[in-house]
């Protein structure tokens, strides 16, 4: 299972409507961190599909969502719970780092 794409039309009704907890990972192509943490966060999405959905959103594409949400630098992991951003995240890390950031959402 790999993380899958959102965008400024699908954000409501795939993120803020959704009834599981949501990481977004807003990132870019051109983003060699980004590029890097893809992987890791495609293993947490496969092993934690029961509690929690991992969605993208290209800030390129979607500049509209990346202003809403004060995203400045990237990758940027924001967690939704009942549409509302319950956890922040800032940087490429290792799985265990990110695991850890999550153990809230995922254990």
């Amino acid at each position: 299972m790999t993380a899958r794409a959102v965008t400024e039309a699908t954000f409501d009704a795939e993120v803020l409507k959704s009834e599981k907890t949501v990481l977004v990972d807003f990132w870019a192509e051109w983003c060699g961190p980004c590029r890097a943490v893809s992987p890791i966060l495609d293993q947490i999405a496969s092993e934690h599909s029961d509690k929690i959905d991992i969605v993208k959103v290209n800030v390129d594409e979607n500049p509209q969502l990346a202003m809403k949400y004060q995203i400045t630098s990237i990758p940027a992991f924001k967690v939704y719970q009942a549409g509302e951003v319950v956890k922040t995240v800032i940087g490429a890390k290792p799985k265990p780092a990110l695991e850890a950031d999550l153990a809230a959402y995922i254990s």
